[in-house]
């Protein structure tokens, strides 16, 4: 079992960043772009990063079109390199 190393709650506006993509879209760029600023602001590569299935049903609730919002969540970073996100 991998230690906690670092433990971060962020709230993150999704609306600014959808806007300018087409409809259908913006769920799979909202969780793309969640993926990338977790692997930036906890220093790991994209793939490293694992979305917890309520974040992403959270993600996908309202379809494709009308992705949320806002999104806080919770991401663990492990010693192994592995970062584990889950809805706050």
């Amino acid at each position: 079992m991998a230690n906690i190393q670092v433990e971060r709650i962020y709230s993150l506006r999704l609306r600014q960043k959808l806007v300018g993509y087409p409809r259908w879209l913006r769920a799979k760029k909202a969780t793309k772009y969640l993926r990338n600023f977790l692997s930036r602001h906890m220093k790991v590569p994209p793939e490293n990063v694992k979305l917890d299935e309520k974040v992403n049903e959270f993600l996908w609730s309202r379809g494709a079109k009308w992705a949320p919002a806002r999104i806080k969540v919770r991401a663990v970073k492990f010693d192994d390199g592995v970062v584990e996100v889950e809805l706050a």
